[in-house]
């Protein structure tokens, strides 16, 4: 299997006749999916979505792919096919098109309907190719093949890619529930047909390489959130992504058996559901859904609330009622089912946001204790069989984490694809389909790209280490006043400090030392301001250290007079 090597650098030109793939995300990572195909100098991207912050990443919003490497290139972008609605899939466009607001969005009716939302809060108005499966649509010299695959949401796509280099599909997420809730099936008559002419490379969805088996269809969520609406006794509140169309419907159809009515919560929310049934994906009988301002008027047994808020977001709906700082309070005797899987790295604020619920007395009801979600994503035994219909002559892992993208590997290795035509890469490392074989032959920048509210990029790797330290350590501030030609001290010290855990008077300890120091300095002749810092900074942090085994962030001013 070939696989990146740290020491990879800049990719040669590409040959004549070869066809590149860069993947810029959603490699060694869930979210940030982003991958640009090169052919004749022409570019063609497939997706280009967002990665949501962990806790080391405090203050972040979003993290979007590094648009670095086709910075310089717009100009050669033929168009940006969207597999499907996802913000992992769509979230990244609107800063893409603030580069370059008309290049081409081309995908399903609910995918476009969804991005373009979006877009209208950026005040871009793109220019956008609806398509359905089977059709076929020439992008510049890439021939685009679209085939419908099942997810959890509704018209998600794959695209197949053929140009003079060979045929390339990359299938976005999928999986192949025999029993869709819309009836659409995963196209394995096409992707048989694609295989007969010959699938030169295929970019497979590894996320639940690892699981074994098959996902359950999403009708078997039905009958379990039927049982729990059945022992409700008062509020429910479901939290879900604001694009699980699926999910929601089978909400709905529950509130409308037993009798209740059904409120949207957050902006995300309300607006794709809005748009999924003006679209008709959403089935919503008369006078079910409501708004929620009218729910104090029902009596808790009568009322179901669907927010954001499934994977610990702290600024989602959810979160903040676990945190007593929303509108709706959670009291004794609600029930809050989570209609989702743990992404991986969010495990954390799940639970906590689980205790909070619990705290006020809410009985959670998540996929740890009641079968309320299945995965979209194929298992093992979905992929074998997918492997044995494509039969690719090369594969590249794709959207998932390492241990997701090697076991995806070796599924793809136990159906007969030859170990040296598999392609294990990670974001910025280029693949070139030369002669019909697949390898790695650089990189490109491929690095984290920040929003922080209107910041894009702005904030560094540095900046994030300084707000981990100021979080975790606190701060300590120094203000001195010094002569500037002698150097000798005509003001304070005076420390303070903030979320270190060292009382402001303990300090007295420290500031001979400090004043010792800076006297010295004075006799050797350092007046420069900022050698006077580091000073401070030094002695300060080594008394800290000794003392209280903290590594707080050290602010010292040093002001001549």
């Amino acid at each position: 299997m070939s696989h990146p090597h740290p020491e990879l650098g800049a990719p040669p030109k590409l040959p004549k006749g070869g066809l590149r793939v860069t993947p810029l995300g959603g490699l060694g990572e869930i979210g940030r999916n982003m991958t640009v195909f090169e052919y004749n100098g022409r570019l063609l991207i497939v997706d280009c979505g967002v990665l949501f912050p962990e806790e080391e990443q405090p203050g972040i919003d979003l993290i979007l792919p590094d648009f670095t490497s086709i910075r310089d290139r717009l100009d050669d972008i033929d168009g940006i096919v969207l597999t499907h609605g996802h913000e992992d899939h769509i979230g990244g466009v609107p800063y893409l098109l603030r580069e370059k607001a008309d290049i081409p969005l081309i995908g399903s009716k609910l995918t476009l309907a969804l991005i373009e939302a979006k877009l209208q809060e950026h005040r871009i108005r793109p220019y956008t190719l609806e398509v359905v499966e089977g059709d076929r649509e020439r992008l510049g010299p890439f021939d685009c093949e679209f085939i419908a695959v099942n997810h959890s949401i509704p018209d998600a796509l794959a695209v197949a890619v053929r140009t003079p280099a060979g045929m390339v599909v990359a299938t976005g997420d999928f999986k192949m529930d025999q029993l869709p809730m819309d009836g659409r099936l995963t196209d394995l008559h096409a992707f048989a047909r694609l295989s007969e002419e010959g699938i030169d490379l295929l970019l497979s969805d590894s996320t639940n390489a690892e699981v074994p088996g098959f996902v359950p269809p999403e009708r078997d969520i039905s009958n379990v959130i039927r049982g729990v609406f059945a022992g409700a006794q008062k509020r429910i509140i479901v939290a879900s992504f604001a694009s699980h169309v699926h999910r929601i419907q089978q909400i709905l159809d529950a509130a409308h058996e037993y009798g209740r009515r059904v409120a949207f919560v957050g902006r995300s929310m309300v607006r794709n559901m809005g748009i999924a049934r003006d679209l008709g994906y959403l089935k919503v009988p008369p006078g079910l859904v409501v708004d929620v301002k009218t729910l104090d008027d029902l009596p808790d047994s009568q009322v179901v609330l669907v927010c954001t808020g499934s994977q610990g977001e702290p600024m989602a709906a959810l979160s903040r009622m676990a945190n007593r700082d929303h509108q709706i309070r959670i009291v004794q005797g609600d029930t809050v089912i989570l209609a989702s899987s743990l992404i991986p790295g969010n495990e954390n604020a799940v639970y906590r946001v689980i205790n909070g619920l619990t705290r006020w007395g809410a009985n959670v009801v998540h996929k740890g204790n009641a079968k309320v979600h299945v995965s979209g994503h194929a298992s093992a035994g979905e992929l074998l069989y997918f492997y044995n219909i494509c039969k690719p002559k090369n594969l590249m892992p794709v959207h998932g984490e390492w241990r997701h993208l090697r076991a995806n590997a070796e599924l793809g290795a136990l159906t007969g694809v030859p170990h040296d035509r598999i392609v294990i890469a990670e974001d910025g490392v280029v693949v070139d389909l030369v002669e019909g074989k697949a390898k790695i032959v650089g990189k490109v920048q491929a690095g984290y790209v920040y929003v922080d509210g209107l910041s894009v990029g702005d904030v560094t790797e540095s900046s994030l280490k300084d707000r981990r330290i100021l979080g975790d350590e606190g701060i300590i501030s120094v203000f001195v006043v010094v002569d500037s030609s002698t150097g000798k001290i005509t003001g304070g010290p005076h420390i303070q400090a903030r979320g270190s855990g060292i009382d402001d008077s303990a300090f007295s300890a420290v500031m001979p030392r400090v004043q010792e120091v800076l006297e010295k300095s004075a006799q050797d002749g350092v007046v420069e301001p900022h050698q006077l810092q580091q000073l401070i900074r030094r002695t300060l942090g080594k008394w800290v250290s000794d003392n209280y085994r903290r590594r707080p962030m050290i602010l010292p001013v040093v002001v001549e007079v």
